[in-house]
């Protein structure tokens, strides 16, 4: 008895040691996993292929363009080196979009991307226009005039990767270039004080010192002079002169070399996912509009308007009622709204974004070819975000979507999106908080559109038909976008099929045709993350009936920040299977 008392301690003491140095041994696989995948984000984070004190607004030469490429290569071979096994939920996420990202730097490479920087209402130079944000220290002061001072190289060396890209056939069709003088001739001025860059100049704070506002002053004049104004004017002259009489003449990338191939890996990135194919994405386009077409019709009815869905329409794009006088009455009403929005905030959300938002116009430099409003996000630690209304052509401004614009632009949709992107802790890499996906970040600002029903932004029939014209608009991109793309469709076709199903004006429909011409595949995102995170939350209403919280379900959306669409389902899943 004593001896088989002695074999059983003898043998719970063994099989004790023996988990123990299991569990030590996958303790220290795990750490050394995390040390590892630690070390790469480390070197991708701090990975620069120029020297940024140099070049403020970055170096854009082909040369840099391959070193980036090699080095992402190498990051990804070291990554599948890794075993994933040990890895933590925030761990494996990291990883999969440190891989997400990386692979998208080689394709862009290989697809020559960066011989391609400009869109209809976006590019090199335009983007410059996000740069005039207000001064509020004298170490901003310094930063913006090292800003307005590379501007000459930054354009010198965009223009050497246009001129490469013509004569390679890698171009903008010629059809979006329409009224593309507004984006430069704006800044050809011959005054200091006309030009939109002098702006943050104006209203230097008091905390400068007289000295230091004087030398600010005195250097702004000079470089935007002698600097700004001379690239502004030999951007004017190679655009005129080379580039548009140059650039080819269909419209579909499909028609360019390896244009299907290319078009096929923008689907992918876009949609986060390899699931999709250009037809795939057609015939949700087409059941979607068909889908929401009858919900239009059904307020049509409950409006009693009488004529067709057509003449609706022209009714809706012509009524006086639906549009402003003045810019500053536009800016009002999506204040109001934005104000009315936040109030409804903590009913829905767990957690909310410390940073504030403020609302501004589009800057008149853009506004001609800029779309309805945008977000932008701060710039550093003393800026809010910006929700920008284009006060531009009022008469193609309609008040009964602006509640969507403002729910999808400022919050619940981008804003807040972006800020808790940027608020994420420390476990939480810095790749992480400045990435941004399309799929996930316009999925979510579409989605918060369908939730304004339930936040009470949609208060007359007209305001609802706003939000499914807007919703509608997405569904039509996904028709659109393929069309031109794998299709063949031609600018007209695509300008008639917007016109015939939603209630845009004529100038948005433009100018947004312009855009899914210049930007393959972006257009797609918006409906297929909107429609993913729709299908997660009816998923997760069903499974779990009376646990489920709307609360809860954002807070498993956002709480890992921006993600590809299969993590976010695994996580909505893993949300279910924790509920229940």
């Amino acid at each position: 008895m004593f001896m088989r008392s002695l074999e059983c301690v003898y043998r719970d003491a063994l099989t004790t040691i023996f988990f123990s140095f299991v569990i030590f041994t996958s303790f220290c696989q795990a750490q050394e996993s995390e040390q590892w995948l630690s070390k790469i984000i480390a070197d991708v984070e701090g990975y620069h292929s120029y020297d940024r004190t140099v070049y403020p607004l970055g170096a854009y030469q082909e040369s840099l363009e391959k070193k980036d490429a090699e080095f992402a290569k190498n990051q990804l071979n070291r990554l599948n080196d890794l075993d994933k096994a040990y890895f933590s939920e925030t761990d494996l996420i990291s990883s999969e979009l440190l891989r997400f990202q990386l692979q998208n730097q080689v394709d862009e490479f290989r697809y020559e991307m960066y011989l391609n920087p400009i869109q209809a209402d976006q590019g090199f130079h335009l983007n410059l226009n996000y740069r005039i944000k207000p001064i509020l220290t004298f170490a901003d002061a310094e930063r913006y005039l090292k800003m307005l001072n590379a501007i000459p190289t930054y354009v010198d060396e965009h223009l050497v990767l246009l001129k490469k890209g013509l004569e390679k056939g890698v171009s903008q069709p010629k059809v979006i270039f329409k009224g593309y003088e507004s984006t430069y001739d704006t800044h050809i001025v011959a005054d200091y004080s006309q030009s939109s860059f002098y702006g943050p100049i104006l209203n230097l704070p008091a905390v400068m010192s007289k000295m230091q506002q004087d030398s600010t002053i005195v250097a702004a004049q000079q470089i935007i002079m002698s600097k700004v104004v001379p690239a502004f004017k030999k951007i004017k002259i190679f655009f005129e002169t080379e580039y548009i009489p140059a650039t080819r003449t269909t419209i579909g990338v499909s028609e360019t070399p390896n244009g299907r191939e290319f078009y096929q890996n923008r689907i992918n990135y876009y949609t986060t996912t390899d699931k999709y194919t250009a037809d795939d994405i057609h015939k949700i386009g087409l059941s979607e509009v068909a889908r929401i077409k009858s919900e239009m019709e059904a307020i049509i009815d409950e409006v009693d308007f009488k004529g067709s869905f057509s003449d609706f329409l022209s009714f809706l794009r012509t009524d006086p009622q639906f549009y402003v006088k003045t810019g500053d009455e536009l800016l009002m009403h999506a204040r109001d709204i934005a104000k009315r929005i936040d109030a409804e905030l903590p009913k829905y959300f767990k957690t909310l974004p410390r940073r504030p938002y403020g609302v501004i116009k589009v800057p008149d430099a853009i506004a001609p070819k800029y779309t309805g409003g945008r977000y932008s996000g701060p710039s550093s630690e003393t800026q809010p975000g910006f929700y920008l209304v284009n006060t531009y052509k009022l008469d193609s401004r309609p008040l009964y979507t602006l509640p969507s614009l403002t729910a999808h632009e400022a919050v619940p949709g981008h804003h807040l999106q972006g800020s808790l992107n940027m608020e994420l802790g420390d476990s939480i890499p810095q790749f992480r908080k400045d990435m941004y996906l399309s799929a996930y970040g316009e999925g979510w600002a579409l989605y918060t559109e369908f939730l304004g029903n339930e936040l009470g932004i949609y208060r007359t029939p007209y305001e609802e038909f706003g939000k499914l014209t807007y919703e509608m608009w997405r569904a039509c991109r996904l028709v659109v976008d393929t069309g031109i793309h794998a299709k063949g469709w031609s600018r007209n076709a695509v300008v008639d099929y917007m016109m015939n199903n939603t209630a845009l004006s004529e100038h948005e429909i433009y100018t947004e045709t312009d855009r899914y011409i210049a930007w393959p595949g972006q257009a797609i995102s918006y409906k297929m993350g909107e429609l993913k995170i729709r299908e997660l939350r009816i998923k997760a209403q069903e499974a779990l009936n009376d646990k489920f919280s709307i609360r809860d379900f954002h807070e498993v959306i956002l709480e890992q920040g921006t993600v590809t669409l299969p993590i976010l389902e695994r996580r909505v899943n893993a949300y279910i299977n924790h509920a229940k």
